[in-house]
């Protein structure tokens, strides 16, 4: 019997052989991989409803996301949402509730602003007697007639109308405002309603419309809301204040479509429903953290350095050099309202968090600042440390 024998270099150059075809395939899967997680983590839309998919999917632990639900049952929170690449990964309680979204709405309405600005519509640079804002039997005084009504969008008009004669005491942010005429248009930032209230009714009369049916038609359609109802959208007129609060209504689900249209800079699903440069300038650093009033929004211990824009909440952190570590916040911006409604974008994660507290009840509910930034940091740190698995 004979016996097939191989020399030593056949058998290097089989071996070579196998090594090469092994290479070219770990290759091929490397790269296959490589183009299921870009396709994974490709901008995505909702489509009629938001799908859940798994966070792994997405490079996010479903044990560490449970730990994060743990938290929020052991708090009032209605409702909350985390999307990361356009992509529903996590969901609490019931987004579909529908109820009041409180200071949220001012964000919302600097998202109505920009296709008018753009248009020319509207005139940031009118000032508040031009637009006829002075309230009845309160004329502005000389040095508040030319805030502008930029300045009004950026809490920085100067102009300190306490609602009639109600006590200061009652609300902290009121009782902490400077005094009327202190202080010049563009000068000094201070949280302040009368700005942004006066900012409604000055886009119901530039633009000749209602700003709810501006936010059915330029925002709930086109962006297939699940739950908007103009109907149940109504104004609050308090007393001894001419210009109303436009409360706003909606769903979590919904306001996180509003989200990923804002981290989508104004574009979704191709059609631009907010110009990219409206964006910009609204989520950009206006106020910085140092510059923040009332006082309290500044304070050095916290966690936390939210400066402010055009009625959005705006991280003002220098960024580390060079892109060598980008932090989770660079670039974040927030809406925010009372005991714990908020939409969060954080572009630096392609993530979208959005949180809702149903307070159309009373005693209400609440969680305070410090509460968010641990929810939030919880949900950014539920990233996978490696590979999912």
């Amino acid at each position: 019997m004979n016996e097939r024998r191989t020399s030593p270099a056949s058998r290097r150059h089989s071996t070579i052989a196998r090594a090469l075809l092994t290479a070219a395939l770990m290759a091929a899967l490397a790269a296959q991989s490589e183009v299921a997680q870009t396709k994974a983590n490709a901008p995505g839309f909702p489509a009629k409803d938001w799908q859940l998919v798994s966070p792994e999917s997405q490079g996010y632990s479903s044990r560490k996301l449970e730990a994060l639900r743990a938290w929020l049952a052991a708090g009032p929170t209605t409702a909350m949402m985390m999307v990361v690449h356009g992509r529903l990964i996590f969901s609490y309680g019931d987004t579909a509730r529908v109820s009041k979204i409180a200071s949220v709405r001012k964000s919302v309405l600097s998202m109505l602003y920009g296709k008018y600005v753009e248009s020319g519509a509207i005139d940031l640079n009118k000032t508040v007697e031009q637009l006829g804002l002075a309230e009845p039997g309160r004329p502005f005084l000389p040095t508040e007639k030319n805030a502008t009504l930029e300045q009004l969008l950026a809490g920085r008009s100067g102009i300190y109308l306490l609602p009639g004669n109600d006590s200061p005491e009652r609300d902290l942010i009121q009782a902490s405002q400077p005094r009327r005429g202190s202080e010049l248009p563009g000068m000094y930032f201070h949280y302040n309603d009368w700005d942004f209230n006066a900012a409604g009714t000055a886009f119901e009369k530039l633009t000749g419309k209602n700003i709810y049916d501006a936010l059915q038609t330029d925002l709930a359609e086109p962006l297939h809301m699940q739950d908007f109802d103009r109907r149940i959208q109504k104004k609050i007129v308090h007393p001894g204040q001419a210009h109303p609060e436009y409360a706003m209504y909606l769903s979590t689900r919904d306001m996180a479509r509003l989200g990923l249209l804002m981290l989508r800079d104004g574009n979704w699903n191709g059609k631009q429903l907010i110009p990219v440069s409206w964006v910009a300038q609204s989520a950009s650093v206006t106020t910085p953290f140092e510059e923040m009033n009332p006082p309290y929004l500044r304070a050095l211990g916290s966690p936390e350095r939210w400066g402010f824009g055009l009625m959005w909440w705006t991280w003002d952190a220098e960024p580390f050099p060079s892109g060598v570590y980008i932090n989770p916040f660079q670039g974040a911006f927030e809406a925010r309202g009372a005991a714990g409604q908020y939409i969060t974008v954080l572009p630096a994660k392609d993530m979208v968090l959005v949180h809702k507290l149903y307070i159309d009840v009373y005693p209400q509910p609440a969680i305070n600042q410090e509460e968010w930034d641990t929810i939030t940091n919880m949900a950014i740190s539920s990233a996978c440390n490696g590979p999912c698995r």
